[in-house]
């Protein structure tokens, strides 16, 4: 019997480890999380316009996940991927150098909350995102930020690039975005604040990634595609994309 003793511990510790890994990876009550007391009213409606349960069951985030938002803004997103990702996750959250003083003050007021406190902010450029010594990360998002890069001074395919290189193999990236006409030119990102999603499609496939889903979710037919999107008459036709870098 003597013989098959480190067979069997073996064989409960792999038990346990299974146990722990499967508790690890299950997903988070999300209607319960955005339904955490300590959200503010402002947020409660963004939730109803973004569809943030299906949103965020979308992303797939979990606790003990290590994220990247992209193009954090103001933190709303960053908010929910960091009460996502806790308990042991980490939210680096990327704001380029000239984000608009507004949104900046919104975002350190936001840091304040104790929701905040597993979040890292990034103030890098969208084509240099993280510092040197972040990598191996779980899941990266880009929520409605894409297309302004079509017309900053941003390297697109070095962006892409360094969050293909920041994800683990197996990591995964959701992007959302308004959506132009088919075929409607890169020009859009800054006439209409839209992108075709075949530029985007096209453009982080080239970086690596794999297309493996699609939400339409926030799709919406009626958009005529050939207006601004703020303060819409109508719902935004928007398309939620899930790529992931294969490993």
């Amino acid at each position: 019997m003597r013989g098959f003793a480190p067979s069997l511990a073996a064989a409960a510790a792999l038990a346990v480890l299974a146990a722990c890994t499967y508790h690890f990876n299950a997903p988070p009550d999300y209607n319960a999380l955005l339904a955490a007391p300590d959200r503010t009213d402002a947020d409660r409606q963004n939730d109803q316009r973004r569809h943030a349960p299906q949103l965020l069951a979308f992303i797939d985030c979990r606790a003990g996940m290590k994220e990247l938002d992209m193009a954090a803004d103001a933190g709303y997103s960053t908010e929910l991927m960091a009460r996502c990702v806790a308990p042991g996750g980490t939210v680096y959250a990327q704001n380029a150098p000239g984000t608009p003083a507004r949104a900046m003050d919104a975002f350190n007021a936001r840091m304040q909350r104790p929701a905040m406190k597993n979040v890292i902010p990034e103030l890098k450029p969208f084509d240099d995102p993280l510092s040197p010594d972040v990598s191996n990360l779980d899941l990266a998002t880009f929520l409605f930020g894409y297309h302004d890069t079509t017309y900053l001074p941003v390297d697109r395919a070095k962006m892409d690039k360094a969050m293909f290189n920041a994800l683990k193999p197996g990591g995964t990236l959701v992007v959302a975005d308004y959506a132009a006409a088919p075929g409607a030119p890169v020009t859009t990102g800054k006439q209409y604040h839209r992108l075709d999603e075949a530029i985007e499609k096209r453009e982080l496939e080239a970086a690596g990634f794999k297309l493996v889903d699609e939400g339409n979710f926030l799709r919406n037919p009626a958009d005529t595609h050939d207006f601004v999107i703020f303060n819409p008459k109508i719902p935004i036709d928007i398309y939620v994309l899930k790529f992931q870098k294969p490993g």
